[in-house]
């Protein structure tokens, strides 16, 4: 079994809520505008569903999931929901090997429809990383971050909107906020978790894209600056490996150990990296590890 944590697939449903809104996030056309961002234009083909499936082929699980940067879960609760539940509708009736994780509105946490979202097939909860970069935001979710232990689910921490708090855009070319500001969000996300979330969510599972912004590499630092847990690992607490390569991911290895580190390509944006580590670190990469993410205690599980 073969699994890619970190996919994105616009469906019909996803894209009609997003053109019928007048104000960031919203497409015209296949032009994407976002507060942040400069407008992008999407090219269709790549949220086609059967070119994704012959091209996910040999995979036989790819999670798909809402693409937070564009900051629908930040959007006031009449606005977020809509496009949320447009999201779900299509999600949950993908066919193999697609799944998907469930989205929420981060100012309206609501456990009961996440109970309804994961009883329809959704595999877990994404959350955008601005929404837990601390303990003030950490506690708004707790209640679904319990609702998924309850049910043995996983967290995955995704990137969220580039705009800073005023909706300004960042300073800097359109390369910014992927390689930047992104990554920021995911080392404030993994250190506000490590201090903040697990002590009060020990048993959930929990996975952080794009190797958590390699936070974990600052693990001396964390030392050396009054912090304890280098060396510790925390077997439910996961990196995912999109946008990366060979060297990021080995360095992580080094800090955190194989066995938390899981394939994750951020389809269509990129695809998942080669590990150039050997078979055995590919199989815990690509197979065991998501296996344990998920949950799943045997393949057959899962297919």
């Amino acid at each position: 079994m073969s699994v890619d944590v970190h996919q994105h697939l616009w469906t019909p449903a996803f894209t009609d809520a997003l053109r019928r809104r007048h104000a960031a996030p919203y497409l015209d056309g296949w032009t994407l505008h976002l507060d942040g961002e400069p407008p992008f234009t999407v090219d269709p083909a790549t949220h086609d569903l059967a070119r994704r499936s012959a091209a996910d082929h040999d995979l036989d699980i790819a999670l798909v999931s809402l693409s937070s940067p564009l900051g629908i879960e930040h959007l006031p609760a009449t606005e977020a929901w809509p496009i949320i539940e447009a999201y779900h509708e299509d999600a949950s009736a993908l066919p193999r090997p697609f799944r998907a994780w469930a989205a929420t509105c981060v100012d309206d946490p609501d456990p009961g429809r996440l109970e309804k979202d994961l009883a329809s097939g959704l595999v877990g909860l994404q959350l955008p990383a601005t929404a837990v970069q601390g303990a003030e935001g950490l506690e708004r979710v707790a209640r679904l971050l319990d609702t998924l232990a309850d049910r043995d689910r996983p967290l995955f921490v995704h990137p969220g909107p580039a705009a800073r708090h005023d909706g300004t855009p960042a300073e800097g070319p359109g390369w910014w906020p992927a390689v930047v500001t992104y990554v920021q969000q995911m080392h404030a996300a993994w250190y506000a978790w490590h201090a903040h979330g697990r002590p009060r969510h020990p048993r959930l599972r929990v996975c952080f894209a794009l190797l958590a912004g390699l936070a974990p590499l600052h693990g001396e630092r964390l030392l050396a600056r009054g912090g304890s847990g280098r060396g510790r690992v925390d077997p439910l607490t996961f990196v995912e490996t999109s946008s990366y390569g060979p060297r990021a991911i080995d360095a992580v290895i080094r800090e955190l150990g194989v066995d938390v580190v899981v394939n994750g390509s951020d389809r269509p944006y990129a695809t998942a990296p080669e590990t150039g580590l050997g078979a055995a670190a590919d199989h815990a990469i690509r197979t065991a590890n998501p296996r344990r993410l998920l949950g799943y205690p045997s393949i057959a599980t899962c297919v």
